[in-house]
């Protein structure tokens, strides 16, 4: 499962994708008038009309970057695991969660993984799925015996074909900027057990507790750790960013665009960008890092920019990912 994309290009379709989007509470978490009105009577009246070009900017043959790499692992998954069928979903969208499910028991599946595909745990993301599709199998009134595919910002699997896909870019003037998918502060706030670590203990990412163990800045520091210790990088050869984001709320800061900014005043003019929070390519990074983070890098007089490739449909990525899988699977034996 994965979040969603407009079936096409167009104002129309980017209204529909954006509407079912913004109006899930777990996306924008408040009260439901004020979500609506700022949703229905300010977002979808301007935001299509400026998103729908961007859209038509990085828009494959076969169609949506996401639905087109997504199609592209289910197939090659299906290839090697001639004993699991798989179905591929959208949260928001096409294909939908219910009509993959619906496949699956027909198929006459009984044990059921639901796996979202975010290597960081968010409500928005992760919690918005599991809940969608828990949904969906009563609306089927189907009940399989249910696996949850859990974060997996540390597994191997998904860390080393992530170095290895970053590694081709790198030299040794070059900085490598970790921009992950920003959330609000109070998404974040709202996962700590405790309520007195998360935002309120210096460098709260940075330190792993049972307050934080569903942490999205955890899980993304957490990542961003174990790639730089795969690579061998030092303190002054990296660093986080957070990109993406919607409305005057508070966001996880540094933001990606000041971070490159900051980055070139300081004299750094060869960066590499990689965007782990995204599995598969999207606006998110063929367009927002590709061609908007780049025009202003330029602008600032950077000379070398590379925006790493998210891992889509690369062979490394799928053989960890079908790890991943059986080793949910085999839990159930064990």
């Amino acid at each position: 499962m994965n979040v969603g994309t407009p079936d096409e290009p167009t104002v129309d379709s980017v209204k529909q994708y954006l509407k079912e989007f913004l109006l899930d509470p777990d996306v924008i978490d408040i009260p439901a008038p004020l979500r609506h009105l700022l949703v229905r009577g300010i977002i979808l009246r301007t935001r299509p009309k400026k998103t729908a070009p961007l859209y038509q900017k990085i828009w494959m043959d076969e169609g949506s970057p996401l639905r087109v790499y997504s199609s592209r692992v289910k197939e090659m998954l299906d290839e090697t695991s001639h004993d699991t069928e798989f179905e591929f979903a959208m949260r928001y969208g096409n294909p939908s969660i219910l009509s993959g499910l619906d496949n699956l028991r027909k198929k006459g599946v009984e044990e059921l993984l639901l796996l979202p595909m975010f290597p960081h745990y968010a409500q928005a993301t992760t919690e918005s799925s599991l809940k969608h599709a828990y949904k969906q199998l009563r609306k089927l009134e189907w009940g399989p015996k249910i696996l949850e595919m859990s974060h997996f910002e540390t597994a191997d699997e998904f860390i080393v074909p992530l170095a290895d896909s970053i590694k081709p870019h790198l030299n040794e003037d070059t900085h490598l900027l970790f921009s992950y998918h920003g959330l609000p502060i109070s998404h974040v706030k709202r996962i700590d057990s405790s309520k007195k670590h998360c935002q309120q203990v210096e460098n709260c990412c940075s330190i792993k507790c049972d307050a934080n163990s569903l942490c999205y800045g955890r899980h993304c520091t957490e990542t961003t750790l174990a790639v730089v210790d795969k690579l061998n990088l030092n303190i002054d050869q990296w660093s986080i960013s957070f990109q993406s984001r919607l409305g005057p709320v508070k966001w996880l800061e540094p933001s990606t665009m000041n971070k490159v900014e900051e980055l070139v005043k300081s004299g750094i003019d060869d960066i590499a960008i990689v965007a782990p929070a995204f599995l598969a390519d999207g606006l998110e990074t063929l367009e927002e890092l590709d061609i908007g983070i780049r025009e202003h890098f330029e602008e600032l007089g950077g000379k070398r920019l590379v925006v790493v490739k998210c891992l889509n449909d690369d062979q490394k990525w799928v053989d960890g990912l079908n790890e991943l899988i059986k080793k949910e699977f085999d839990s159930i034996k064990t």
